[in-house]
């Protein structure tokens, strides 16, 4: 006896745009999380920036999909738990507000889902990313014709420099091969050897002057000393913006150091390489331009949102002599090479969208008013402090300031730091504690352009208070 075949059960319709009209469900969708973001910006100064408690919704899907009112609910819950940048005392971290622009233009970004590994995948967002590049690079004062590549952060970016200078080289096979950087410099350096199979003691630090710089006498006695050994230098790497201090190493004269031993200058400017693009700023940074590869980060001060990172070179086209690979299955690149054989990313989104909107809407004058508001504000919270006894103020060029009691031993700093800082979030000031040279600091991080001068006052006063409280 024949059986019947079952009923065919209702497919549900997808959640996916239509390809043929405007779809209802994405406008009202948009509509909703767009309302709930710009209220969640706008209300910033009523809430702390740090939020008071952690939340975590519910986490695995259900078996039926939610409706969009459920999920505006959800994304609101994680939003109410969510770090507070926009705040004026959210002076901690180098995680300032986000522009307009690049907001809109993350959205885009999302909705287009194009890929910059190929150019077919991405033909004109490709070719923007090129030009951009090597308009950065130049900017910031590298020769005609240099260029890069975006990357999901500044370790990835100081990675693949890291990676790139050792091909250049022909050190892919050399095991006692070294780096040399400051005392300060980043910890993603460490991380980087460890990836590139090196082992801890391949990274010689140089020990720092009493400003966080980069000592140059150490600097050429160690490389005069490797010479003689001969071992091989993978490259030397300088600092533009320590984490705590925001110290700038001596540029100019590294470089030639490094032209001489015909050595590979990397330059980490995560931190201040942007102010490179100014020129009433660039002497902060200056020779930035001299050295063969720069990271830099405009995610830290210029508020292109998450992430936004770039590698840029002298000669870009060593990016494709280290990494690439081919892309046997994909069509052949046909304006300049592939995305994915230009890094260690393949697959990665159009973040370059963010960063292009983003600066189109600050213009130069915008850029420059960024950086003359976080210096202004640097030097008048310095100012305020500089009058405070016993406090010891820890800075460089750029807009960071740390400090810590004077005559404190670690464990006293210690708890002075904690102490102090609770103070501040009770009023709504938000700023780090990073150990330093084995005491605790307190860090302001001067890069909010919504932070005004009776901030700073308040701030200088619980400082000088708490000062003035130790025995």
């Amino acid at each position: 006896m024949a059986v019947a075949p079952p009923a065919p059960r209702a497919t549900p319709a997808l959640p996916f745009a239509g390809p043929d009209q405007l779809d209802p469900r994405l406008e009202e969708l948009l509509a909703g999380a767009s309302a709930q973001l710009s209220h969640w910006l706008a209300t910033a100064g009523q809430r702390p920036p740090l939020p008071q408690l952690a939340v975590l919704p519910e986490v695995h899907p259900q078996s039926t999909g939610l409706d969009q009112q459920r999920l505006l609910a959800d994304l609101q819950l994680v939003m109410d738990g969510a770090y507070n940048p926009n705040h004026p005392g959210a002076l901690a971290h180098l995680d300032p507000p986000p522009l307009l622009a690049s907001i809109a233009a993350e959205l885009v970004c999302a909705g287009l889902n194009n890929n910059l590994l190929a150019e077919e995948l991405s033909p004109s967002l490709s070719r923007l990313e090129r030009s951009l590049c090597t308009w950065l690079a130049e900017a910031i004062g590298l020769p005609q014709g240099s260029g890069g590549v975006p990357a999901s952060g500044g370790s990835l970016s100081n990675l693949m420099a890291l990676v790139t200078a050792r091909v250049s080289r022909g050190l892919q096979q050399c095991g006692d091969a070294v780096l040399l950087a400051s005392a300060d410099a980043h910890v993603s350096l460490s991380k980087a050897l460890m990836v590139m199979g090196l082992p801890p003691q391949a990274l010689v630090s140089v020990p720092v002057d009493g400003e966080g710089r980069l000592q140059l006498p150490q600097l050429e006695a160690q490389l005069t000393r490797l010479q003689q050994q001969g071992r091989p230098v993978l490259a030397v790497v300088a600092t533009a913006g320590t984490t705590v201090c925001g110290a700038v190493d001596p540029l100019v004269p590294i470089a030639a150091l490094c032209r001489s031993h015909g050595v590979w200058l990397h330059v980490d400017g995560a931190i201040g390489a942007v102010y490179a693009l100014d020129p009433h700023h660039a002497a902060r940074v200056e020779g930035l331009g001299l050295a063969d590869s720069v990271t830099v980060n405009p995610q830290k001060l210029l508020g292109i949102t998450k992430t936004s990172s770039l590698l840029l070179l002298a000669d870009p086209a060593q990016l494709q002599a280290a990494f690439a690979t081919g892309l046997p299955y994909m069509e052949a690149s046909w304006g300049g090479g592939h995305g994915g054989e230009c890094g260690i990313q393949g697959t990665r989104p159009a973040e370059v969208l963010k960063l292009w909107l983003g600066l189109r809407q600050l213009g130069l004058e915008g850029i420059k008013a960024i950086l003359d508001g976080a210096i202004e504000r640097h030097c008048a919270l310095l100012q305020r402090l500089a009058a405070v006894p016993r406090l010891h103020l820890r800075r460089g060029a750029l807009h960071l300031l740390a400090m810590t009691p004077e005559g404190l031993s670690a464990e006293q700093a210690e708890s002075w730091s904690l102490h102090t800082r609770q103070q501040l979030l009770e009023s709504q000031l938000m700023l780090s504690r990073p150990l330093y040279q084995g005491r605790h600091h307190l860090k302001a991080v001067l890069g909010n352009p919504h932070t005004r001068e009776t901030h700073l006052q308040q701030l200088a006063a619980i400082l000088a208070s708490s000062v003035a409280a130790l025995p």
